[in-house]
């Protein structure tokens, strides 16, 4: 049984993905002029080093040292052609804090990758096939415990999606698909992320079939100002209240030519894992280079 507290909070996402959706797609629809396709590839890597450290020596209003450091590499492989379309993404993040005489904290960890592939059949959308991998870099703990307890590591948990269906493009700054999808979570150590707690066995490999919806949109906001989001969902088609979330929106500020302000703010909601809604957010700037 559906308890009401689920519901609500799958309307609140089902609400606020349709007012995010209906929003982008006005933007979408901006600047509509008829462009000539450039076909072969496009490659495009970027990376950037997010530093922040405070030092105190004799200061009469208090603090404590600190020290943060993020790295961050996106890259993005596209060949488009008169009859397919290929793209390849790449998203790296990995980062570190340290307060004061408390040992090194890892901030933020993840590994992401995505391949899609779609073909032109001529209609007004396209059929695609996709495949989707993700995990971290290395072990993650519960700092809240003492002693510590590890609760993550590199593919513990790792998640993979396998989908097929229907794309819609929208010239190069807005993407949707619908398709039916496969879903692995895999563990070896930390199994609660797999586990079905209804059996008596402890499962290591949790397999998913449903249905899934993608939606990127990469939209410039002003000469110097990017807005990056992708909204994911995935159901098993169980039960509204199982249908996963992954929202994860960049807002970007070109200060410099090597100097960037980044916005992150994420919302994640996977009710094996939790019953609430899981949020991350994070100011930073630093220096940005550009690979390709």
């Amino acid at each position: 049984m559906i308890k009401k507290g689920g519901i609500g909070v799958i309307k609140k996402y089902v609400l606020l993905f349709m007012v995010w959706f209906l929003g982008l797609n006005q933007v979408a629809a901006q600047d509509d002029a008829a462009k000539e396709p450039e076909y072969g590839w496009k490659n495009k890597a970027v990376g950037s080093l997010n530093l922040t450290q405070n030092s105190f020596d004799n200061w009469s209003q208090g603090g404590e040292n600190s020290l943060a450091w993020q790295l961050n590499f996106n890259a993005r492989f596209e060949n488009n052609q008169e009859k397919y379309n290929w793209s390849n993404s790449l998203k790296l993040t990995y980062g570190m804090v340290k307060s004061g005489k408390e040992e090194s904290k890892k901030s933020v960890d993840e590994i992401k990758l995505e391949s899609v592939l779609n073909f032109n059949a001529g209609w007004f959308v396209r059929p695609y096939g996709a495949v989707n991998a993700e995990t971290q870099f290395s072990k993650g703990y519960d700092y809240g415990a003492e002693p510590k307890v590890a609760i993550s590591d590199f593919l513990d948990p790792g998640y993979f999606r396998e989908s097929i269906g229907l794309e819609y493009t929208h010239q190069d700054n807005f993407k949707t698909r619908l398709g039916v999808s496969g879903k692995q979570t895999v563990t070896r150590n930390f199994p609660f992320y797999s586990d079905d707690p209804a059996t008596p066995e402890v499962e290591k490999l949790r397999l998913e079939f449903g249905a899934e919806s993608v939606t990127d949109v990469s939209q410039k906001l002003g000469e110097n100002l990017l807005l990056v989001s992708k909204l994911e969902l995935f159901s098993n088609l169980k039960s509204v209240q199982e249908i996963d979330v992954n929202w994860d929106t960049v807002l970007i500020a070109k200060v410099a030519r090597y100097v960037e302000v980044n916005f992150n703010f994420k919302i994640f909601y996977d009710r094996d894992i939790s019953v609430k809604r899981q949020l991350k957010q994070a100011l930073s700037m630093g220096l940005t280079y550009s690979f390709l």
